[in-house]
């Protein structure tokens, strides 16, 4: 089922970006264009409705933030979510990050049909962080909220795709005072007090199309209901034509200009570390399922790594040992001395009794090129409100 949905997901990357070409191409892209007016169509009768007050959010009585993009694919949010959630963690605030777990384990069928029927109460949400400890493996809970649990032991993390229940369920037993919705743009269940949207500045507008033509989950314009906006992944010059287009759109917004930089090579499967310098000069292999896995490879190029062997997965695409063996035994026919993954795709490698060569993520964090005082000014207001 997995690899059916990869390679289905692939073909209509392909149709969108233009690579496939042909006469069947043509006549799929004219199928997801009509398809992409009807989910247009109802994206903005949803909005209409939450507008017009027919649709009422819940208000849960707590701070609680958004995050999340205007498009579909790799906008580097996971490190955005951390950023936010530790800032306002060591500001005191008791946080709790609510995700839907995408590519998570489902709960069985017959528990899902019964929620649905109302034959009996949901089953809680699935607790991956109680801000002690991790309980969840990444399978049961996702790549995201594994990585971000990790990476903040003090911050409760949540998985359930009624994000509702999720947060009465951190208030009322975690005791938080601050939600935050990773991927919640377009969550309008819950009344949000602050909107950030990433906006990716190699790709910033979705090929200008909804899906599934293009990756735009809601129209453009639609991003006035941000009061914060990142681009993310600049350049050392920033992206000011990209921010005075988007300043356009939203008159009001505060607009960060951010890129992602590269901290330290880790073992997989120990806590060693390395620095940077390790990669220079040394052959590597690089193995990623990630969206935009180029972006990877691109960065150990940059780096001073000489890239010997490359593959590339589906995004979220979840490994097996065999298929992690074979990727190893090429790299090592090809002359890498390491394997070199990103830090999502770590938590969903399967562990290698053998390792003939080592297996290490590289470490990715958020760094501003410009708008840090507006950053820090709105953790001020959302801590002291």
């Amino acid at each position: 089922m997995q690899r059916w949905q990869e390679k289905l997901e692939e073909y209509v990357l392909g149709l969108i970006e233009g690579r496939i070409t042909g006469r069947r191409a043509a006549a799929g892209r004219g199928a997801l264009r009509a398809l992409s007016w009807l989910y247009g169509g109802a994206v903005q009768l949803r909005l209409a409705l939450y507008r017009a007050g027919l649709i009422r959010p819940n208000d849960l009585g707590c701070q609680v933030i958004s995050i999340g993009n205007m498009t579909v694919g790799g906008t580097g949010k996971t490190p955005v979510v951390e950023v936010f959630a530790r800032a306002l963690e060591q500001a005191g605030r008791r946080v709790a990050i609510l995700s839907r777990g995408y590519r998570s384990v489902k709960p069985p069928v017959h528990d899902r049909l019964a929620q649905k029927l109302n034959l009996r109460e949901g089953s809680p949400p699935r607790v991956v962080s109680d801000g002690r400890r991790l309980l969840l493996d990444s399978a049961m809970s996702g790549d995201e909220p594994y990585m971000l649990a990790s990476n903040l032991p003090e911050v409760t993390v949540l998985v359930d795709k009624d994000r509702v229940k999720s947060g009465k369920y951190a208030i009322r037993r975690q005791g938080c005072d601050t939600l935050i919705l990773d991927d919640g743009f377009q969550y309008l269940s819950l009344r949000h007090r602050l909107d950030i949207v990433l906006v990716d500045a190699r790709q910033p507008f979705g090929y200008e199309r909804m899906l599934p033509r293009g990756l735009l989950r809601e129209p453009m314009r639609n991003i006035k209901r941000a009061g914060f906006i990142f681009i993310t992944k600049c350049g050392p010059g920033g992206a000011p034509e990209l921010r005075r287009k988007l300043r356009e759109l939203n008159p009001h917004a505060e607009i960060s200009e951010c890129c992602h930089r590269s901290k330290y090579v880790q073992d997989v499967f120990r806590q060693e570390r390395y620095g940077l310098e390790w990669l220079r000069g040394r052959r590597v292999a690089a193995l990623s399922a990630i969206a935009v896995p180029e972006s990877f490879e691109s960065e150990l190029s940059r780096l001073g790594a000489e890239l010997v062997h490359t593959g590339r997965r589906a995004d979220h695409h979840r490994y097996s040992q065999q298929e992690v063996i074979e990727f190893v035994n090429r790299s090592i026919a090809a002359g890498a001395e390491a394997i070199l993954t990103t830090e999502k795709d770590a938590v969903r490698m399967p562990f290698l009794e053998r390792r003939d060569v080592p297996i290490l993520f590289l470490r990715v964090e958020i760094e501003m090129l410009s708008g840090d005082d507006a950053f820090r000014d709105w953790i001020r207001r959302i801590c002291f409100e």
